[in-house]
């Protein structure tokens, strides 16, 4: 096998770059000794490597060009699409090559790179863009007029490259798709590319000005609401947000409803967004909104636009929802650029309904969808204190059942390495930190709305973050034992009252479903404990929260439970070397005779039938119960291996 080295590092470096590729688009390819390698279908290149490229028989594809098969276009495809995977080298690995490679094949040169560079297409979806490629690229690039992809694509492309040299590198702007760029060397395309694009650069004036952020008190009604009604038809189950960039700029643009009228502008933006995005007022009612969108679009919407507050993207996962947002941000500034070169030039309605329905394009959009499923497959989930402890292992266990995790956490260093390791594990976009301090509802309320904005919802909170200051009645400074009542009680509180208003909102426009509040309270909630007041108190007064808010958010199907775990010894809560209940107990004399942290330790375990601390599973599967339990709600459940048992 050839060294592919410079072919993935070409790929990353315009793979990576928004001006050039968005989510799974563009394609690569590399010639040497009769056999070409190309990028795979449904592929990203940001991140491909050797493996990621399919390796084809080249004077198979060349030949292509020159068979006949047969008038019926969806016939000819089918044998088209058949004759390109027939000239696979390696079919046993399963790979799909890009349905461009016959058009790659046809090139001399030894690299190609076809990108969708957004000032490229200013020209080649702008009604005066042939004239503009010949003015502007001074007759160094070849203009390519629309034509289907496929084999009509392959045989115009190869008209248009008779008598081309392969020691000169060669352009081409293909009408409403993107920039071809061909050369013996990968620096030898990125500095044509580049000489080219700076062309355009110089003529597309910036993009105006955005208005002000919205009141979160718009987005605290808007995004849940949306969601809701999003769910009720099975259409997404993420909605991700924009208040500011081009979605923002072109939801108030004075010509933004007529140029979107006139249709997708690219057959991706069309993949990743749906021909047209639904228009929603901040106050109109979503519901009748999305009806009335998908009667006369016949597909539900993936972007919407809200004049005023921006732009929204939904999806089954957040990956998808941020790829339709991507994509359409690239279409806004590619409209307003071709609108300030002469005027827009939008995919005809025969080429759109093409691409819509090509299979091609449903597999790339399947392959992009991929991803796993789980008993909490579709759902938001936010864990306060989720960036250690408990609410770190019940975060990745929400992660791994198909969860969207919101973790808010103190500590915004603790909470982005949880997050990472998340998505690094189960997904981009599977996870967001937020730093929140549950104790202070404005914090609370920032939380809450940097949650909608990434996933337009909840659906299951999970009030974990806590703190323990052991003491005795006799001697516990008052602030002290402010601060924990503050933590536990006040914040379940706060926190609860964020989490209604939000999950009241969705449930309204998703009739029969129920959403789920959850507080880890502790043992210490349902008996008292020993120079540990402070904390005992504030556990039990939750579980009078827990009660009174289940009775009174049932009526929005709600419910409010509690889990009750045993003693996590694992955790940093008991184990921190310096400030862990162990080693605070051992200062305290909680534990007669106890010398050293061990011997806290083993006291402490002794007092278990079970014989073992509390552990994450045993705290996420009470979770699980309590969730799928569909007639609790007010309950405090005991996992404390027999330790502490109900009357």
């Amino acid at each position: 096998m050839p060294d592919l080295s410079k072919l993935v590092e070409v790929s990353r470096r315009y793979g990576a770059d928004r001006d050039f590729v968005i989510a799974g688009g563009g394609n690569t390819s590399y010639k040497e000794g009769g056999r070409m390698w190309v990028k795979a279908s449904g592929v990203a290149l940001a991140e491909i490597d050797e493996s990621g490229f399919v390796e084809m028989d080249l004077e198979a594809l060349r030949s292509l060009v020159g068979r006949d098969f047969g008038p019926d276009p969806d016939l000819r495809e089918a044998r088209f699409k058949e004759a390109i995977y027939a000239a696979r080298l390696r079919p046993e690995l399963g790979q799909r090559p890009s349905v461009e490679c016959a058009v790659h094949a046809l090139f001399p040169h030894a690299y190609v790179v076809h990108t969708h560079a957004t000032y490229a297409n200013m020209v080649s979806c702008c009604v005066q863009g042939e004239e503009l490629c010949s003015e502007l690229f001074e007759g160094r690039v070849v203009w390519v007029p629309y034509t289907d992809p496929g084999f009509l694509l392959a045989k115009s492309i190869s008209e248009r490259l008779r008598g081309s040299d392969a020691d000169r590198p060669v352009a081409m702007l293909w009408q409403n798709h993107g920039l071809v760029v061909a050369a013996s060397t990968p620096e030898e395309i990125e500095d044509l590319t580049e000489r080219l694009l700076a062309r355009v650069r110089e003529r597309v004036p910036e993009l105006p000005r955005q208005g002000p952020e919205p009141e979160s008190e718009i987005l605290w009604r808007l995004l849940p609401s949306l969601r809701g009604a999003l769910l009720a038809r099975g259409w997404a189950s993420v909605l991700r947000c924009r208040t500011t960039g081009p979605g923002r700029v072109f939801a108030d643009h004075p010509e933004a409803r007529r140029l979107t009228a006139l249709g997708p502008l690219i057959p991706d933006q069309i993949v990743y967004c749906k021909s047209f995005p639904l228009w929603l007022g901040a106050e109109e009612d979503p519901a009748a909104a999305l009806d009335r969108h998908a009667e006369e679009t016949g597909f539900p919407p993936r972007i919407v636009l809200v004049p005023g507050v921006g732009l929204m993207s939904a999806g089954p996962s957040a990956k998808e929802a941020d790829a339709a947002a991507d994509m359409y941000e690239d279409a806004v500034r590619v409209a307003l650029g071709a609108e300030a070169l002469g005027g827009v030039a939008p995919l005809s309605k025969r080429d759109r309904e093409f691409i819509d329905a090509w299979e091609v394009e449903q597999y790339r959009r399947q392959v992009a969808s991929a991803g796993g499923g789980g008993r909490f497959a579709g759902k938001v989930a936010v864990v306060t204190g989720g960036a250690q402890g408990f609410g770190r292992g019940i975060a990745e266990r929400l992660a791994s059942e198909g969860a969207h995790v919101a973790l808010w956490d103190v500590s915004a260093e603790n909470a982005v390495a949880a997050a990472r390791e998340i998505q690094s594990a189960h997904g981009r976009g599977r996870a967001e930190a937020v730093q929140t301090d549950v104790s202070d509802a404005d914090s609370v309320r920032r939380a809450m709305t940097e949650t909608l904005r990434a996933f337009g919802g909840v659906d299951l909170f999970v009030s974990n973050a806590g703190i323990l200051r052991a003491g005795s009645v006799k001697l516990q400074p008052p602030e002290e034992f402010e601060r924990v009542t503050r933590v536990n009680y006040h914040g379940f509180f706060v926190c609860s009252q964020a989490a209604a208003r939000v999950m009241a909102a969705q449930n309204a426009q998703n009739p029969g479903a129920w959403t789920d509040i959850v507080q880890i309270n502790s043992k210490s909630g349902l008996q008292g404990s020993n120079r540990n007041g402070a904390y005992a108190g504030s556990k039990f007064g939750s579980i009078g929260l827990v009660q009174s808010f289940a009775l009174e958010l049932v009526e929005d199907r709600i419910k409010v439970n509690a889990v009750c775990p045993g003693n996590f010894f694992d955790g940093p809560l008991w184990s921190d070397p310096e400030n862990g209940l162990f080693v605070q107990y051992l200062r305290e004399g909680k534990v007669p005779g106890a010398k050293t942290v061990e011997d806290v330790r083993r006291f402490y375990e002794s007092k278990v039938p079970m014989g073992r601390g509390c552990g994450v599973e045993d705290v996420y599967r009470a979770i699980v119960y309590v969730v799928e339990q569909q007639y609790e709600t007010g309950q405090a459940l005991p996992v404390t291996g027999g330790q502490v048992m109900l009357n």
